[in-house]
């Protein structure tokens, strides 16, 4: 068995992928047991088979390659990788994220600490060294109307301040999912991520379930990593709509119907107004009014490809 399982999923973007992996070897101890699992997510086929070159040419035994015929999200190719792990834990990371050191030895150290802690992520920043926020609180209806400064002004022990620089760990309600390690008996136990969800609040999802354990979270800033935000997906009306159908699916699940229909007509009236003034909304809000059903998910448009 391994200590730690890297999944890394790629989608059109091998060139990511491949820096990802260099980074990940070059800053890990050479003497942590850990495998990496790269997972094609239906990628075009000069993508894949750039990528496929560049593992099975690379020197680092452990590092296995693994195609799907079919988008399945950021949850279903983690969840088709996790099939292929064996170790104590397990690493999600982002192919746009590049390692600054051993994160892995550092957030393995830190779970070691403590078991109530079931995952662990590190402090990202910017390709120009600029440290982002790298946590956020549970998706709520008081976050979606009063915003995250509220939250964290009148309970700043529940909802500490995402912006500031932490120099010690810090409970947080879930990290980014740009880089998380996380415990495997936990995550078996809760089931993994929620394959329902294609894209968006997959963590947000799994850090909830986990809570209702007793387990924790930490952001443990002494492991950092840059993160090349969005670099892996594009930014358009269809992914804004992907988010939303993720988030009511998130509140349906986890607090009722009664606050998913608060919520619902919540944002119908708000993107009414604002298709006035941005036409392109008017695909979001036909959603919306539809219900925002996981029937109208990217997931149920992809479709299967060979090679």
């Amino acid at each position: 068995m391994f200590d730690i399982a890297s999944i890394i999923i790629n989608y059109n973007s091998s060139k990511l992928t491949q820096e990802c992996i260099d980074s990940v070897i070059s800053k890990t101890n050479p003497s942590l047991n850990y495998q990496i699992i790269v997972v094609d997510n239906c990628s075009e086929k000069e993508d894949y088979l750039s990528l496929k070159h560049f593992c099975d040419s690379h020197s680092f035994t452990n590092l296995q390659l693994i195609r799907s015929k079919i988008n399945t999200g950021f949850g279903g190719g983690n969840m088709a990788g996790f099939h292929f792990a064996n170790a104590k834990y397990i690493a999600f990371v982002n192919n746009d994220t590049v390692f600054l050191n051993d994160c892995f030895s550092i957030l393995k150290t830190a779970l070691e600490k403590d078991n109530s802690i079931a995952m662990v992520g590190g402090q990202s920043y910017s390709e120009t060294g600029k440290q982002m926020v790298a946590f956020d609180h549970f998706a709520s209806i008081s976050k979606e109307l009063f915003g995250r400064d509220f939250l964290e002004k009148t309970n700043p022990k529940k909802y500490p301040k995402r912006k500031l620089e932490y120099t010690n760990p810090i409970k947080v309600n879930y990290v980014q999912g740009s880089f998380m390690l996380v415990r495997t008996e936990d995550f078996n136990t809760v089931g993994g991520f929620d394959t329902n969800i294609f894209l968006y609040y997959e963590e947000t999802d799994l850090c909830m379930r986990l809570a209702k354990l007793g387990k924790s979270c930490f952001l443990i800033p002494e492991a950092k990593y840059i993160h090349y935000h969005g670099a892996s997906t594009p930014q358009n009306i269809t992914i804004k709509t992907e988010l939303k159908i993720s988030l009511l699916y998130i509140i349906r699940k986890h607090y009722g119907f009664l606050s998913f229909y608060f919520l619902l007509n919540y944002l119908r009236i708000n993107y009414v107004f604002s298709t006035i003034f941005k036409p392109k909304y008017w695909y979001l809000l036909k959603v919306l009014l539809a219900g925002a059903p996981l029937s109208k998910s990217l997931k149920v448009k992809q479709i299967i490809k060979e090679i």
